[in-house]
């Protein structure tokens, strides 16, 4: 923990114990040792959006968007075509980030030689795939193998199921290719979130859950993948959206945190959690993102403290 943190980690432990005695108890954290754990899990939660938001107002580099280079960052590549005007490429990175994920040896490796087709050829913007979906699972069936080499490789951790199969109903190839049908009803990015947002008469949140449920459409785009998809979206600017609850009702991870600090011998139903944990975020001053983050990671290892990346 940072020094600099102490207050804010002090302010978070005194709130809970306020939602502990006001509200009702927070069994799972009673533990003084298991509520100052949770709290430096939320603290590293509130660090990981507020840094993706600082982003947007930082310079960056020019080679962050280029994906030749080892500087390539797909987030940071997002906020420069962002600031050039371009949603549709921004949102693209965007996804590409979110499915390929960050591994934790090869960093954004697959997002950067995919984007950038291995550099044999122009980089598969989002004109370029969408245009030609075809010709883009071809080239990814023929690169496969090169893309998989060495050990160090591989999907991040909230997407190290999924596969670089390109022709097939359930790899990389289905899933860009349901993504590309997904923007491309509304017409582009911007349509699409323009109209959730009118049929949402203007609420961010309920726009948040338009977009969810219509993500459905996108193959082995799951709870997980939308969440966090569509929040990196609302903290980008991209999109005027910002989560309406936890989505709970599909999650693993989130919920068996949210179990362990909620329940006692009453056994909670998801719609119970989901109230309650927006009642402490409300509490806490904070957004589902963070609760949902820090419940994750905090039911990993709640009794010691670790870092995790994502």
């Amino acid at each position: 923990m940072r020094a600099r943190e102490e207050p804010l980690v002090d302010e978070l432990e005194d709130k809970l114990l306020q939602v502990a005695q006001e509200h009702f108890p927070l069994p799972g954290i009673s533990d003084e040792v298991r509520r100052k754990v949770y709290v430096l899990q939320l603290v590293d939660s509130i660090r990981r959006v507020r840094y993706v938001s600082a982003i947007a107002n930082r310079d960056i580099h020019p080679d962050r968007g280029n994906p030749q280079s080892e500087m390539f960052d797909p987030v940071k590549a997002a906020v420069l075509h962002m600031r050039a005007g371009d949603i549709e490429e921004a949102c693209w990175l965007v996804f590409l980030f979110v499915h390929f994920g960050k591994h934790s040896r090869s960093d954004y490796r697959y997002s950067r030689e995919v984007y950038g087709a291995l550099g044999a050829r122009p980089p598969w913007a989002f004109a370029a795939v969408s245009t030609d979906v075809a010709g883009f699972r071809e080239w990814l069936d023929a690169n496969k193998d090169h893309l998989m080499r060495g050990a160090n490789r591989g999907f991040g951790n909230h997407r190290k199921y999924e596969s670089l199969e390109a022709l097939g109903d359930n790899g990389t190839g289905a899933t860009v290719a349901s993504y590309v049908e997904w923007v491309q009803a509304a017409g582009s990015h911007a349509a699409l979130f323009a109209q959730a947002l009118q049929a949402a008469n203007g609420d961010p949140q309920r726009t948040f859950n338009r977009l969810y449920r219509s993500m459905s459409a996108v193959r082995r785009f799951g709870r997980t993948a939308r969440f966090d998809y569509l929040t990196m979206l609302g903290k980008l600017g991209l999109a005027p959206i910002r989560p309406d609850s936890a989505y709970f009702s599909s999650a693993t991870g989130p919920v068996v945190g949210a179990r362990l600090m909620l329940q006692g011998e009453h056994v909670l139903t998801i719609a119970e959690i989901d109230t309650r944990v927006g009642v402490i975020a409300n509490h806490l001053g904070v957004g589902f993102q963070e609760m949902e983050d820090s419940l994750c990671n905090w039911q990993k290892s709640p009794n010691h403290y670790k870092r995790f990346l994502a």
